[in-house]
């Protein structure tokens, strides 16, 4: 109904707007000088942010960083026709499932010092980052969903004439395709979350060096408007693929929660 959905959008308004206001009152009556600098009031973070937007210096430390995302994404890309094949192929999921099941665990950020040593300070040391943390969710969510595909449907597909190639383009990634969905869901959350930490150490530009460079002059204005930037670009990257998702693919169930 959509005077329910009206009132429970109104609802979290009004605690969001409460949030703020009881953030508001506490930075400026409650907290001493130099509490309220490492915690400013949201007025004061919204003033910051537009002083960033108005220099033009977010919308260049944003570009670099979607930028960083999306060519990471481009390469790891390439774990869907591997997660197929994986998941097609028991022989050659047998070969290369020990080595995904040693370097998965390792969390991208462990990478960083090594990565530093490898390509320097910079783009590629950021991409391979994010590579990382994209890469194993888009694989292992393919892989396991080529695996749970209905044998009735490959059966019935073989029944009618169509080949292996056949079978595994116009039956097994149709039916695998929400599922790799979710994955690429997953692999862009925790690459974006990388490349902040990437960002943090090893880079000269980017949300994540935009939030360590405002800590060494004390800027939490900036700080908080730089955390806030990411949370909302995240955000923004989450609702465009299920939307894109949902409209594209209307058979999957699992998209429209």
């Amino acid at each position: 109904m959509p005077i329910i959905h009206f009132f429970k959008q109104f609802r979290r308004l009004v605690l969001l707007v409460l949030l703020l206001a009881a953030w508001e009152y506490a930075s400026r009556f409650i907290l001493d000088k130099t509490e309220a600098t490492l915690l400013p009031p949201p007025s004061g973070v919204a003033k910051g942010g537009f002083e960033l937007m108005q220099s033009g210096e977010i919308w260049k430390h944003l570009r670099d960083s979607l930028s960083r995302e999306f060519v990471a994404f481009c390469y790891a890309s390439v774990a869907i026709p591997l997660g197929i094949v994986m998941g097609c192929f028991k022989w050659v999921n047998e070969q290369v499932d020990p080595i995904v099941e040693i370097l998965r665990p390792i969390p991208p950020i462990a990478w960083i010092p090594l990565s530093i040593l490898w390509f320097g300070v910079g783009n590629t040391q950021n991409q391979f980052i994010i590579f990382l943390g994209i890469f194993f969710p888009i694989l292992l969510n393919t892989i396991d969903a080529v695996k749970n595909v209905e044998p009735n449907l490959i059966r019935a597909a073989r029944c009618l004439g169509a080949g292996s190639w056949g079978v595994i383009t116009r039956v097994v990634l149709r039916a695998a395709l929400p599922q790799i969905v979710t994955g690429i869901r997953i692999g862009l959350g925790v690459g974006w979350m990388a490349l902040v930490a990437a960002e943090l150490v090893g880079a000269n530009s980017g949300l994540g060096f935009l939030i360590n460079d405002a800590r060494t002059v004390l800027r939490t204005d900036f700080i908080l408007t730089g955390m806030l930037a990411i949370g909302l670009i995240g955000l923004c990257i989450d609702r465009i693929i299920r939307y894109s998702a949902k409209t594209l693919m209307p058979w999957a169930r699992s998209l429209n929660s």
